[in-house]
Parts: C-alpha cells; sequence; structure tokens
C-alpha cells in the first residue's frame, strides 16, 4: 500500500510502498478515506521520541483519520467491517501512521463512529484538535466570564479552543500570524492580534488591560518566546504550552506552568462529533491535498502557514 514514510529521524518524508497491515486479536482495520496534518506529526519525525519509544522504520507520519472497517481481528470486537469510523491512532511510535491507504487500530482506542450528516473530511480533521481543545480548556481552569490568550489560535487546536471558550463565556484573545481577525471573529475570538504588525505584548494590553486569567500557546517553540507570552497573565493565572517549554520557562511571580498532553478517549470523541454534526462545533478545513503532496502540507504546518486543518485526501485511490 502507499504510506508517507520517513527511512530515519530528521529524513524528509516520502511516498513508499509498504506493506498492507493484518489486524491482530482485538484490532480492527481501517481503509483510509481522509487524514489530517497535525503538528504532532511533523515534530515526530524530527525525532521527538527518538530514544525514547522503540521504532521501526520506514516510520508512517499522521495519527488523524476517518474511513471504513475493512477488516476485523480475532476476539470480541464493537465494530463491524463497513463501519464508517474516525479516530486518532497510536501514531508512529506505536507504528500505526495513517497517511497511508490502511491503518491497524485496537478496537478499544480513540475511535468512533461517524454520526449521520457529519462530512468525512470534518470527521478526520476533529480528533487531534477537537480533543486537545477540549481538554485544554479544562486544563486552564476557566469556567466562564474570565480572559484566555490563544497564541497560534488559527491552527486547528486554536479554531476549535476559540469556539468551545466562546460556548463557555470566556474572553478570547487570538494571537495570530496575519489578518485573520474577521475568520477568528466569526469563530468567537473577542479580539485578534497580528503578532506579525508589532509587539504583541503592546497590543495583548490593549485588549485586556486589568491582565489576562490564563494563556494557551500553541506556537511558542521556545521557553523564552512561552515566558513572554505569559507576562501579560494575572497573579494566579495557568500557562499552557502545547510545545513542552512551560517547565524550562521563567514565568512571571504566582504563574503556574503546564506543559499539555493529550489524553484521547472515544467517549470525548463522540460528544465532539456530535456538537460538529449538529454545527454547534466548526472544525475549518484549509486545504484539501492528495496524499503525494502529503510532505508539502507537513512543511507548511511547521512554517506555521496553515489556517484551520489540512487534509489529505486518499479515498477513491483505486488501491487495494
Amino acid at each position: 500500500m502507499r504510506a508517507i514514510a520517513v527511512s530515519t529521524f530528521r529524513s524528509d518524508p516520502s511516498l513508499v510502498e509498504v506493506p498492507k497491515p493484518e489486524p491482530g486479536p482485538g484490532e480492527v482495520r481501517i481503509r483510509i478515506e481522509y487524514a489530517s496534518v497535525n503538528p504532532h506529526d511533523w515534530q515526530l519525525t524530527d525525532g521527538t521520541l527518538d530514544g525514547l519509544a522503540p521504532q521501526t522504520f520506514p516510520l508512517v507520519v499522521g495519527a488523524d483519520y476517518a474511513g471504513r472497517v475493512d477488516m476485523i481481528g480475532s476476539g470480541d470486537n464493537r465494530f463491524r467491517v463497513g463501519d464508517h469510523v474516525f479516530g486518532r491512532s497510536g501514531g508512529p511510535a506505536a507504528g500505526a501512521g495513517t497517511y497511508c491507504d490502511y491503518v491497524c487500530v485496537p478496537q478499544d482506542s480513540a475511535i468512533a463512529l461517524v454520526p449521520r450528516g457529519l462530512d468525512s473530511r470534518i470527521a478526520a480533521a476533529l480528533p487531534s484538535a477537537g480533543m486537545a481543545a477540549a481538554q485544554i480548556l479544562e486544563a486552564v481552569e476557566l469556567r466562564g466570564h474570565e480572559s484566555l490568550l490563544v497564541v497560534g489560535a488559527a491552527g486547528g487546536v486554536g479554531s476549535c479552543l476559540t469556539q468551545l471558550a466562546k460556548a463557555r463565556d470566556v474572553r478570547v484573545i487570538a494571537a495570530v500570524r496575519g489578518n485573520e481577525r474577521s475568520r477568528m471573529g466569526s469563530l468567537g475570538a473577542a479580539a485578534t492580534i497580528d503578532v506579525t504588525e508589532g509587539p504583541a505584548a503592546d497590543a495583548i494590553r490593549a485588549a485586556c488591560p486589568d491582565g489576562i486569567d490564563a494563556l494557551a500557546d500553541l506556537a511558542s517553540a521556545s521557553p523564552e518566546a512561552f515566558a513572554a507570552h505569559a507576562e501579560a497573565l494575572r497573579p494566579g493565572a495557568i500557562a499552557l504550552s502545547t510545545r513542552a517549554v512551560a517547565a524550562a520557562a521563567r514565568l512571571p511571580g504566582r504563574v503556574r506552568g503546564i506543559d499539555f498532553r493529550l489524553d484521547p478517549s472515544p467517549v470525548l470523541l463522540d460528544v465532539l462529533a456530535a456538537g460538529a454534526a449538529d454545527g454547534i462545533l466548526r472544525v475549518p478545513v484549509d486545504i484539501e491535498l492528495p496524499l503525494e503532496k502529503a510532505p508539502q502540507a507537513l512543511d507548511r504546518n511547521r512554517t506555521g502557514g496553515a489556517r484551520g486543518k489540512t487534509v489529505i485526501v486518499l479515498r477513491d485511490h483505486g488501491h487495494r
């Protein structure tokens, strides 16, 4: 089958042929129709797990998917052949990337049925971004009528987080690159700051002169940049990083740093999918690309060029 994989960490992803996987006991094999791009994908190819977990190369990239159950492994299983499903695989660390024609995943992992009325493209774009957004909102402990600074708000996680926070009456300050005021406003942001226009700190203070109640930094790759954004926080606030830089950051007094880690859940997938199917949660799809263009999509995501989600199209590919 076709797959986008790397031969070693820090090598360039490319289109290769690999054996079609066979489902083990308690697993399902899924014929993938769509996969979606997440920062986690290129971070893994850059070697974030190098030496931390055993790896087998070529390493197939990707985690999120939507497709049809194609084969059932032995033992009890809650799915049937033909079921329309979506979810998040264990990713390359478990040898089950999703930029490929087929993937095998445990039936008790983060996998759920696609509800009626939810498009497969949206289902594929939802798992990592939607689950991360929901869990980030819980981690920063905001309950309403408070303020949240979201750095890197234009991507998939930021777009979902903005909507979920707005639904909880949280005032979202969206820090983005470029003119995204109209789009972020349509998702519920109270104010949008273009960090390319000048010092972000000045614009943040102007938007919230009394200080910010929490920070969700989805973009800063250094402790110094993360700490700079945390300067806008009130004493006792939470500063959360999805780039694992909070622990090393020198934060203002009484600001608590958190390095966020996603905890995938099939129950949470069901809740998010129902919201997306009902139109309560919008998952903006920025662009669709064929499988062979996935390396370019990873580069675009790495440089911060994505607006919403990038979806990789595999349906109607004609491969078996």
